[in-house]
């Protein structure tokens, strides 16, 4: 029988709650919806057969990590481009990088952080993100956008494709994250991953608004502006990027619902409360423990830890299946995200300041400085960098004269020095 399956969205949304606030939900997704519980069993039942058709593979080869290139598309409404501070949409560079930082260690289960969990059924997920280090036309770049836009606030709703039209990477190649004021108490939205389903006749999702988006003050660690309590330890976008990769709500957004997990207790409902204590269910004439701590759920930040073994399986099933979601990790494959060991280019070395840039790559989130000597030793320049990502500089920045110069970038005990010519 041929099913016309339009796209899936997940409007996930949360409000300004702190700590003792009424919480609210996460994702606006429709309750107890016959048409979109049916659209999940009729994907879920092509997950299964792909399942059963690669049970004899290597387990290391199908569970290789994947890279995936992100970029962060910063909207703000300052035509003076100010840079961080209370109510500015154009966050720093620091809260984009913690946000980067935790859903590494939330898809790693890294251990010694807030995503490790030592349940039997939890999962290292085994996908990694990176700030893209080259653009859509091959330049480098630090993988973050910053475009100025004359509006305040934006509705999920209606405005996604404006959103997109002001700042888009070609989403087969890059996953694009939207930050940006949402209007009213919506903090996140993400796609389900439809497109050129495999062995499904799906209507082709838009791809230029396929990504996520997040309000800024959602986005990071308690780091800049993201301190609104409960959701201030930046797991809207894991739970966010947990959709755009296939997964659904732990309770399978219907009472005792089916998330085609097997090792995610039947649930009745979302966890809607602000704390972390245990909750029950009764849905199948037996009294089970809810897993208040999957990133699935609505449960505040500070209780989540877990994906389990079977979210796993349907995540590498997804990214076989969805047409576009192969095609970005394919294409992921030929990136370089993180250097082996410290590794410094000088980027269109001779050249003017505002051409002249100091491309930094790092095996992982590092501490690293820069100096710069004139040729008769004297250091002209000294800048620290805290827990940097590799990472793109410009001399611009720097009120450097013409001349010939001695750049030596540190990071621990590894260094490089190259000669450099400002015009």
């Amino acid at each position: 029988m041929t099913i016309q399956i339009a796209k899936i969205l997940f409007f996930c949304f949360l409000s300004f709650a702190r700590l003792y606030a009424q919480p609210v939900p996460r994702c606006a997704t429709k309750q107890n919806d016959p048409e979109l519980l049916e659209k999940y069993r009729v994907i879920s039942e092509k997950i299964k057969e792909y399942q059963v058709l690669n049970s004899n593979r290597n387990s290391r080869v199908n569970d290789e990590i994947l890279k995936i290139p992100v970029v962060v598309h910063i909207i703000h409404n300052n035509s003076n481009g100010r840079i961080g501070g209370d109510g500015n949409p154009n966050i720093t560079d620091e809260q984009i990088f913690s946000q980067i930082k935790v859903i590494n260690e939330d898809y790693r289960r890294k251990v010694n952080t807030l995503g490790f969990n030592i349940d039997p059924v939890g999962a290292d997920m085994e996908i990694e993100f990176f700030l893209a280090q080259t653009d859509p036309s091959g330049e480098p770049s630090t993988g973050i956008t910053r475009s100025y836009f004359n509006k305040n606030q934006y509705d999920v709703f209606n405005d996604l494709e404006l959103i997109s039209s002001i700042s888009y990477w070609d989403s087969n190649r890059y996953l694009n994250i939207w930050v940006l004021d949402l209007a009213s108490s919506y903090l996140g939205y993400s796609e389900f991953p439809t497109a050129d389903f495999d062995g499904l006749e799906l209507e082709d999702s838009n791809e230029f608004t396929d990504g996520i988006f997040i309000d800024y003050e959602a986005f990071g660690k308690k780091t800049g502006v993201a301190f609104n309590s409960p959701y201030d330890y930046g797991r809207t976008v894991t739970h966010e990027i947990g959709h755009w990769l296939g997964l659904i709500h732990t309770w399978g957004d219907a009472f005792c619902g089916d998330d085609y997990c097997n090792d995610t207790p039947p649930t009745e409902r979302e966890n809607l409360t602000n704390f972390c204590k245990p909750i029950f269910s009764r849905c199948n004439g037996t009294r089970t423990r809810n897993m208040i701590e999957n990133y699935m759920d609505y449960s505040p930040d500070s209780c989540m830890n877990i994906f389990t073994q079977d979210q796993k399986g349907r995540v590498r099933a997804i990214l076989d299946l969805s047409k576009r979601r192969r095609r970005l990790i394919n294409y992921s494959k030929f990136l370089l995200p993180y250097a082996s060991k410290l590794d410094v280019k000088i980027l269109n070395n001779p050249n003017t300041p505002q051409n002249l840039k100091i491309q930094v790559l790092l095996p992982d989130f590092k501490d690293f400085s820069i100096k710069i000597y004139d040729l008769l030793g004297r250091e002209i320049i000294y800048q620290e960098y805290k827990d940097y990502p590799g990472t793109i500089i410009s001399i611009a920045d720097m009120s450097i004269p013409p001349g010939l110069y001695i750049l030596r970038v540190n990071e621990n005990e590894n260094y490089v020095t190259q000669r450099m010519m400002v015009l």
